[in-house]
Protein backbone atom coordinates (compact mmCIF):
# COMPACT_ATOMS: atom_id res chain seq x y z
CA UNK A 1 0.00 0.00 0.00
CA UNK A 2 2.57 2.44 -0.87
CA UNK A 3 1.96 5.93 -1.93
CA UNK A 4 -1.47 6.80 0.37
CA UNK A 5 -2.57 10.26 0.48
CA UNK A 6 -2.50 10.92 4.65
CA UNK A 7 -5.03 13.60 4.07
CA UNK A 8 -6.06 14.27 -0.20
CA UNK A 9 -9.23 16.58 1.03
CA UNK A 10 -7.13 19.94 2.25
CA UNK A 11 -5.79 20.00 -1.40
CA UNK A 12 -8.82 19.38 -2.98
CA UNK A 13 -10.47 22.33 -1.12
CA UNK A 14 -7.57 24.58 -2.29
CA UNK A 15 -7.78 23.33 -5.64
CA UNK A 16 -11.58 24.73 -5.93
CA UNK A 17 -11.52 27.55 -3.72
CA UNK A 18 -10.25 30.24 -6.52
CA UNK A 19 -13.55 29.10 -9.03
CA UNK A 20 -15.75 31.75 -9.78
CA UNK A 21 -18.99 29.09 -9.53
CA UNK A 22 -18.45 26.58 -6.91
CA UNK A 23 -20.26 22.98 -5.93
CA UNK A 24 -18.76 24.30 -2.58
CA UNK A 25 -20.97 26.84 -0.54
CA UNK A 26 -20.43 26.48 2.50
CA UNK A 27 -19.47 29.69 3.40
CA UNK A 28 -22.60 31.40 2.64
CA UNK A 29 -25.09 28.85 3.39
CA UNK A 30 -23.40 29.32 7.12
CA UNK A 31 -22.84 32.72 7.01
CA UNK A 32 -25.02 32.95 10.06
CA UNK A 33 -22.67 30.67 12.10
CA UNK A 34 -22.78 33.27 15.66
CA UNK A 35 -26.55 32.15 15.15
CA UNK A 36 -25.53 29.00 15.15
CA UNK A 37 -22.55 29.17 17.86
CA UNK A 38 -25.04 30.58 20.45
CA UNK A 39 -27.19 27.38 19.99
CA UNK A 40 -23.83 25.42 20.74
CA UNK A 41 -22.98 27.58 23.59
CA UNK A 42 -26.63 26.08 24.97
CA UNK A 43 -25.12 22.45 24.98
CA UNK A 44 -21.99 23.40 26.34
CA UNK A 45 -23.44 25.13 29.15
CA UNK A 46 -25.65 22.25 29.75
CA UNK A 47 -22.75 19.55 29.13
CA UNK A 48 -24.66 17.19 27.11
CA UNK A 49 -22.32 16.61 24.44
CA UNK A 50 -23.06 13.12 23.75
CA UNK A 51 -26.59 11.74 22.53
CA UNK A 52 -27.91 15.32 24.13
CA UNK A 53 -31.57 17.07 23.85
CA UNK A 54 -30.50 18.62 20.66
CA UNK A 55 -30.12 15.09 19.21
CA UNK A 56 -33.61 14.01 20.63
CA UNK A 57 -35.48 17.33 19.12
CA UNK A 58 -33.67 16.74 16.33
CA UNK A 59 -34.66 13.31 15.96
CA UNK A 60 -38.27 14.55 16.35
CA UNK A 61 -38.62 17.03 13.92
CA UNK A 62 -36.48 15.35 11.10
CA UNK A 63 -39.49 12.13 11.30
CA UNK A 64 -42.32 14.53 11.18
CA UNK A 65 -41.17 15.98 8.62
CA UNK A 66 -41.01 13.30 5.92
CA UNK A 67 -44.05 11.57 8.23
CA UNK A 68 -42.30 8.68 9.19
CA UNK A 69 -42.15 7.10 12.97
CA UNK A 70 -38.78 6.77 13.92
CA UNK A 71 -35.62 8.75 13.34
CA UNK A 72 -32.70 7.72 14.73
CA UNK A 73 -29.53 10.25 14.24
CA UNK A 74 -25.86 8.36 13.28
CA UNK A 75 -22.49 9.22 13.39
CA UNK A 76 -22.79 9.16 9.11
CA UNK A 77 -24.24 8.30 6.09
CA UNK A 78 -22.09 5.05 5.67
CA UNK A 79 -23.19 4.37 9.37
CA UNK A 80 -26.97 4.40 8.69
CA UNK A 81 -26.83 2.01 5.72
CA UNK A 82 -24.37 -0.12 7.72
CA UNK A 83 -26.17 -0.06 10.80
CA UNK A 84 -29.39 -1.05 8.69
CA UNK A 85 -27.98 -3.65 7.02
CA UNK A 86 -26.64 -5.20 10.63
CA UNK A 87 -30.24 -4.77 12.45
CA UNK A 88 -31.45 -7.17 9.88
CA UNK A 89 -28.27 -9.70 10.88
CA UNK A 90 -26.11 -9.86 7.87
CA UNK A 91 -23.52 -11.99 8.38
CA UNK A 92 -20.75 -13.17 5.77
CA UNK A 93 -21.83 -15.31 2.58
CA UNK A 94 -25.07 -13.06 2.17
CA UNK A 95 -25.55 -11.21 -0.82
CA UNK A 96 -26.91 -7.49 -1.53
CA UNK A 97 -28.11 -6.07 -4.38
CA UNK A 98 -26.86 -2.90 -5.11
CA UNK A 99 -25.48 -0.17 -8.08
CA UNK A 100 -22.13 0.02 -9.27
CA UNK A 101 -23.20 3.52 -9.76
CA UNK A 102 -22.54 5.13 -6.44
CA UNK A 103 -20.13 6.65 -3.99
CA UNK A 104 -17.74 3.92 -2.20
CA UNK A 105 -19.60 4.84 0.93
CA UNK A 106 -22.64 2.33 -0.16
CA UNK A 107 -20.23 -0.45 -1.07
CA UNK A 108 -18.26 0.04 1.70
CA UNK A 109 -21.08 -0.44 4.05
CA UNK A 110 -22.14 -3.34 2.16
CA UNK A 111 -18.71 -5.15 2.44
CA UNK A 112 -18.02 -4.34 5.76
CA UNK A 113 -21.68 -5.39 7.43
CA UNK A 114 -20.22 -8.56 5.82
CA UNK A 115 -21.95 -9.14 2.57
CA UNK A 116 -20.92 -9.62 -1.07
CA UNK A 117 -22.54 -6.67 -3.20
CA UNK A 118 -23.73 -7.94 -6.38
CA UNK A 119 -24.33 -4.97 -8.90
CA UNK A 120 -27.48 -4.05 -11.23
CA UNK A 121 -26.81 -1.67 -14.36
CA UNK A 122 -28.38 1.38 -14.39
CA UNK A 123 -30.71 3.24 -16.61
CA UNK A 124 -30.43 6.43 -18.38
CA UNK A 125 -31.56 8.23 -15.22
CA UNK A 126 -28.41 7.01 -13.28
CA UNK A 127 -30.69 5.05 -10.94
CA UNK A 128 -30.68 0.96 -10.67
CA UNK A 129 -32.53 -0.64 -13.70
CA UNK A 130 -35.29 -2.59 -11.64
CA UNK A 131 -36.16 -4.32 -14.76
CA UNK A 132 -32.53 -5.94 -14.35
CA UNK A 133 -33.08 -6.93 -10.42
CA UNK A 134 -34.74 -10.50 -10.88
CA UNK A 135 -32.25 -11.87 -12.45
CA UNK A 136 -29.81 -11.53 -9.60
CA UNK A 137 -31.16 -12.62 -7.49
CA UNK A 138 -29.91 -16.00 -5.95
CA UNK A 139 -30.81 -18.10 -2.85
CA UNK A 140 -28.36 -15.88 -0.79
CA UNK A 141 -29.76 -12.89 -1.66
CA UNK A 142 -30.46 -10.69 1.65
CA UNK A 143 -31.58 -7.39 0.52
CA UNK A 144 -31.75 -4.21 -1.93
CA UNK A 145 -29.34 -1.41 -1.61
CA UNK A 146 -31.63 1.06 -4.27
CA UNK A 147 -29.60 4.51 -4.55
CA UNK A 148 -32.01 7.44 -4.86
CA UNK A 149 -28.85 9.07 -7.49
CA UNK A 150 -28.78 12.69 -7.32
CA UNK A 151 -31.88 13.02 -5.24
CA UNK A 152 -33.92 11.27 -7.96
CA UNK A 153 -36.03 8.17 -6.18
CA UNK A 154 -36.00 4.78 -7.73
CA UNK A 155 -38.89 3.31 -9.33
CA UNK A 156 -40.14 1.97 -6.05
CA UNK A 157 -42.92 0.46 -7.05
CA UNK A 158 -41.03 -2.23 -8.82
CA UNK A 159 -38.88 -2.11 -6.32
CA UNK A 160 -41.84 -2.96 -3.78
CA UNK A 161 -42.82 -5.67 -5.79
CA UNK A 162 -39.78 -7.51 -6.27
CA UNK A 163 -39.38 -7.33 -2.59
CA UNK A 164 -42.10 -8.76 -1.69
CA UNK A 165 -41.86 -11.41 -4.05
CA UNK A 166 -38.85 -12.85 -2.99
CA UNK A 167 -39.24 -11.66 0.57
CA UNK A 168 -36.42 -9.41 0.32
CA UNK A 169 -35.59 -6.15 2.62
CA UNK A 170 -34.64 -2.62 1.12
CA UNK A 171 -32.60 -0.32 2.52
CA UNK A 172 -33.35 2.77 0.56
CA UNK A 173 -29.68 4.83 0.34
CA UNK A 174 -31.64 8.55 0.28
CA UNK A 175 -28.26 10.35 1.07
CA UNK A 176 -28.79 12.26 -1.85
CA UNK A 177 -32.56 12.52 -1.36
CA UNK A 178 -34.00 14.60 1.26
CA UNK A 179 -37.60 15.62 0.87
CA UNK A 180 -37.36 13.69 -2.76
CA UNK A 181 -40.65 11.86 -3.31
CA UNK A 182 -42.21 8.77 -5.48
CA UNK A 183 -45.87 9.30 -5.97
CA UNK A 184 -46.31 11.32 -3.00
CA UNK A 185 -44.34 9.16 -0.64
CA UNK A 186 -40.71 10.67 0.69
CA UNK A 187 -37.86 8.72 -0.52
CA UNK A 188 -36.61 6.86 2.46
CA UNK A 189 -40.07 6.08 4.03
CA UNK A 190 -40.66 2.74 1.45
CA UNK A 191 -38.03 0.61 2.82
CA UNK A 192 -36.85 -1.53 6.09
CA UNK A 193 -35.44 1.95 6.69
CA UNK A 194 -34.06 4.73 4.93
CA UNK A 195 -30.58 6.12 4.82
CA UNK A 196 -29.82 9.92 5.19
CA UNK A 197 -26.31 11.71 5.26
CA UNK A 198 -25.43 15.15 6.64
CA UNK A 199 -21.99 15.44 5.21
CA UNK A 200 -21.23 19.11 4.56
CA UNK A 201 -22.05 19.11 0.86
CA UNK A 202 -25.43 17.51 1.15
CA UNK A 203 -28.83 19.42 1.18
CA UNK A 204 -29.11 19.18 4.27
CA UNK A 205 -25.84 19.08 6.22
CA UNK A 206 -23.60 19.75 9.04
CA UNK A 207 -20.31 21.16 10.21
CA UNK A 208 -18.43 17.35 9.89
CA UNK A 209 -20.17 14.15 9.14
CA UNK A 210 -23.98 12.87 10.08
CA UNK A 211 -26.39 10.74 9.09
CA UNK A 212 -30.49 9.92 10.05
CA UNK A 213 -32.28 6.22 10.05
CA UNK A 214 -35.96 6.70 9.08
CA UNK A 215 -37.99 3.46 9.98
CA UNK A 216 -41.64 2.91 10.12
CA UNK A 217 -40.75 -0.71 12.44
CA UNK A 218 -41.06 -0.50 15.84
CA UNK A 219 -38.08 -2.98 16.83
CA UNK A 220 -35.95 -2.00 14.21
CA UNK A 221 -35.55 1.41 15.90
CA UNK A 222 -35.39 -0.22 18.94
CA UNK A 223 -32.25 -2.02 17.64
CA UNK A 224 -30.89 0.35 16.15
CA UNK A 225 -30.64 2.57 18.60
CA UNK A 226 -29.30 -0.09 20.90
CA UNK A 227 -26.27 -1.13 18.52
CA UNK A 228 -25.68 2.91 17.57
CA UNK A 229 -24.85 3.46 21.53
CA UNK A 230 -22.48 0.15 22.47
CA UNK A 231 -25.72 -2.01 22.61
CA UNK A 232 -26.39 0.07 25.69
CA UNK A 233 -30.50 -0.48 27.06
CA UNK A 234 -29.37 2.06 30.31
CA UNK A 235 -26.26 3.26 31.74
CA UNK A 236 -25.87 -0.05 33.74
CA UNK A 237 -27.17 -2.35 31.07
CA UNK A 238 -25.60 -3.34 27.70
CA UNK A 239 -28.10 -5.74 25.76
CA UNK A 240 -25.84 -6.77 22.81
CA UNK A 241 -21.84 -5.78 22.37
CA UNK A 242 -22.21 -2.80 19.63
CA UNK A 243 -21.09 -0.02 17.72
CA UNK A 244 -20.35 3.98 18.50
CA UNK A 245 -22.27 5.80 15.80
CA UNK A 246 -23.68 8.57 17.21
CA UNK A 247 -24.69 11.44 15.81
CA UNK A 248 -23.22 14.42 17.95
CA UNK A 249 -25.15 16.76 19.94
CA UNK A 250 -23.16 20.01 18.54
CA UNK A 251 -23.95 18.62 15.11
CA UNK A 252 -27.80 18.00 15.50
CA UNK A 253 -27.98 21.90 16.38
CA UNK A 254 -26.46 22.63 13.10
CA UNK A 255 -28.94 19.77 11.73
CA UNK A 256 -31.60 21.60 13.75
CA UNK A 257 -30.63 25.38 12.44
CA UNK A 258 -31.07 24.06 8.56
CA UNK A 259 -33.87 22.26 8.71
CA UNK A 260 -36.14 24.86 9.02
CA UNK A 261 -34.42 26.25 5.53
CA UNK A 262 -34.60 23.06 3.84
CA UNK A 263 -37.87 23.65 1.52
CA UNK A 264 -36.36 27.08 0.60
CA UNK A 265 -33.37 24.61 -0.15
CA UNK A 266 -35.09 22.15 -2.30
CA UNK A 267 -37.18 24.58 -4.10
CA UNK A 268 -34.59 26.80 -5.47
CA UNK A 269 -32.30 23.58 -6.33
CA UNK A 270 -35.44 22.08 -8.24
CA UNK A 271 -35.78 25.86 -9.65
CA UNK A 272 -32.09 26.24 -11.26
CA UNK A 273 -32.33 22.37 -12.38
CA UNK A 274 -35.32 23.44 -14.48
CA UNK A 275 -33.82 26.69 -15.66
CA UNK A 276 -30.56 24.55 -16.72
CA UNK A 277 -32.34 21.73 -18.27
CA UNK A 278 -34.78 24.45 -20.61
CA UNK A 279 -31.68 25.92 -21.83
CA UNK A 280 -29.51 23.47 -22.53
CA UNK A 281 -31.95 20.38 -23.53
CA UNK A 282 -31.87 21.88 -26.96
CA UNK A 283 -28.13 20.76 -27.57
CA UNK A 284 -27.68 17.61 -29.90
CA UNK A 285 -24.21 17.31 -27.41
CA UNK A 286 -26.15 17.47 -24.22
CA UNK A 287 -28.53 14.22 -22.85
CA UNK A 288 -30.75 15.35 -20.10
CA UNK A 289 -32.30 12.01 -17.84
CA UNK A 290 -36.03 11.58 -18.26
CA UNK A 291 -37.02 13.73 -15.03
CA UNK A 292 -40.52 12.00 -14.96
CA UNK A 293 -42.05 15.06 -12.95
CA UNK A 294 -46.19 12.84 -13.07
CA UNK A 295 -44.54 10.49 -10.44
CA UNK A 296 -41.15 12.00 -9.34
CA UNK A 297 -40.19 14.49 -7.31
CA UNK A 298 -36.53 15.17 -7.81
CA UNK A 299 -34.19 17.15 -4.95
CA UNK A 300 -31.07 17.40 -6.97
CA UNK A 301 -28.47 17.15 -4.44
CA UNK A 302 -26.00 17.15 -8.06
CA UNK A 303 -26.88 17.73 -11.11
CA UNK A 304 -25.41 15.40 -13.55
CA UNK A 305 -26.16 15.63 -17.34
CA UNK A 306 -24.51 13.56 -20.24
CA UNK A 307 -21.80 15.45 -22.37
CA UNK A 308 -20.07 14.95 -25.65
CA UNK A 309 -16.34 15.21 -25.56
CA UNK A 310 -16.94 15.58 -21.52
CA UNK A 311 -13.35 15.47 -20.40
CA UNK A 312 -12.31 18.84 -22.73
CA UNK A 313 -15.61 20.40 -21.89
CA UNK A 314 -14.68 19.84 -18.16
CA UNK A 315 -11.21 21.41 -18.78
CA UNK A 316 -12.94 24.37 -21.00
CA UNK A 317 -15.55 25.35 -17.93
CA UNK A 318 -12.66 24.76 -15.17
CA UNK A 319 -10.40 27.56 -17.01
CA UNK A 320 -13.39 30.23 -16.84
CA UNK A 321 -13.84 29.24 -12.78
CA UNK A 322 -16.59 26.93 -13.37
CA UNK A 323 -16.62 24.03 -11.03
CA UNK A 324 -17.89 21.44 -13.23
CA UNK A 325 -17.21 18.01 -11.85
CA UNK A 326 -16.99 13.72 -12.36
CA UNK A 327 -19.32 12.02 -10.51
CA UNK A 328 -17.88 9.36 -10.87
CA UNK A 329 -15.06 8.53 -13.92
CA UNK A 330 -14.50 4.83 -12.39
CA UNK A 331 -17.40 2.88 -11.05
CA UNK A 332 -17.86 0.86 -8.58
CA UNK A 333 -17.21 -2.73 -9.97
CA UNK A 334 -13.81 -1.08 -11.54
CA UNK A 335 -12.44 -0.05 -8.44
CA UNK A 336 -9.47 -1.66 -7.13
CA UNK A 337 -11.13 -2.79 -3.62
CA UNK A 338 -13.50 -4.40 -5.87
CA UNK A 339 -11.07 -6.72 -7.71
CA UNK A 340 -12.32 -9.91 -5.63
CA UNK A 341 -15.88 -9.32 -6.20
CA UNK A 342 -15.53 -11.01 -10.08
CA UNK A 343 -16.47 -8.12 -12.16
CA UNK A 344 -14.74 -6.93 -15.43
CA UNK A 345 -15.05 -3.88 -17.79
CA UNK A 346 -17.94 -4.29 -20.47
CA UNK A 347 -20.31 -5.90 -17.52
CA UNK A 348 -23.01 -2.52 -16.82
CA UNK A 349 -22.77 -0.93 -19.69
CA UNK A 350 -24.91 1.71 -19.33
CA UNK A 351 -22.81 2.78 -15.56
CA UNK A 352 -19.81 2.60 -17.82
CA UNK A 353 -21.10 4.93 -20.34
CA UNK A 354 -22.23 7.09 -17.60
CA UNK A 355 -18.63 7.17 -16.33
CA UNK A 356 -17.47 8.52 -19.28
CA UNK A 357 -20.09 10.98 -20.73
CA UNK A 358 -21.61 12.37 -17.07
CA UNK A 359 -20.31 15.95 -15.83
CA UNK A 360 -21.78 17.69 -12.87
CA UNK A 361 -22.50 21.34 -12.46
CA UNK A 362 -22.98 23.36 -9.27
CA UNK A 363 -26.73 23.55 -9.01
CA UNK A 364 -27.08 25.11 -4.75
CA UNK A 365 -29.47 27.33 -3.56
CA UNK A 366 -26.82 30.44 -3.97
CA UNK A 367 -26.49 29.73 -7.55
CA UNK A 368 -27.73 32.75 -9.75
CA UNK A 369 -29.96 33.08 -12.54
CA UNK A 370 -26.50 34.60 -13.88
CA UNK A 371 -24.47 32.17 -12.94
CA UNK A 372 -26.13 29.81 -14.92
CA UNK A 373 -26.65 32.10 -17.62
CA UNK A 374 -22.72 32.07 -17.81
CA UNK A 375 -22.61 28.29 -17.89
CA UNK A 376 -24.87 27.96 -20.21
CA UNK A 377 -23.20 30.66 -22.53
CA UNK A 378 -19.82 28.83 -21.99
CA UNK A 379 -20.97 25.59 -23.13
CA UNK A 380 -22.68 26.33 -26.06
CA UNK A 381 -19.67 28.29 -26.68
CA UNK A 382 -17.82 25.22 -26.58
CA UNK A 383 -19.62 23.15 -28.92
CA UNK A 384 -19.65 26.32 -31.42
CA UNK A 385 -15.44 26.61 -31.39
CA UNK A 386 -15.53 22.73 -30.88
Amino acid sequence: MKNIERNFLPGQYDKTNSLKINHNYLGEQFSDYDEILRKISIVVKNQDFTLGRQVDNFEDKFKDLINCKHAIGVGSGTDAIFLSLKSLNIKEGDEVITTPFTFYATIGAIVTAGAKPVFVDVDDDFNIDTNLIESSITEKTRAIVPVHWAGKPCNMNKMLDISNKYNLQIIEDACHAYLATYKGNYAGTFGKSGCFSLHPLKNLNVWGDGGIIVTNDDKFAEHLRLIRNHGLKNRNLCETFAYNSRLDTIQAVVAMHLLDKINHITDKRIFNANYLDMELGNLNEVKIPNRDKNNVKSVHHIYPLQFEKRDKLMNYLISFGIDAKIHYPVPMHLQPAAKDLGYNEGDFPKTELLSKKTLSLPIHEFITEDDMNFMIGKIKDFYTIK
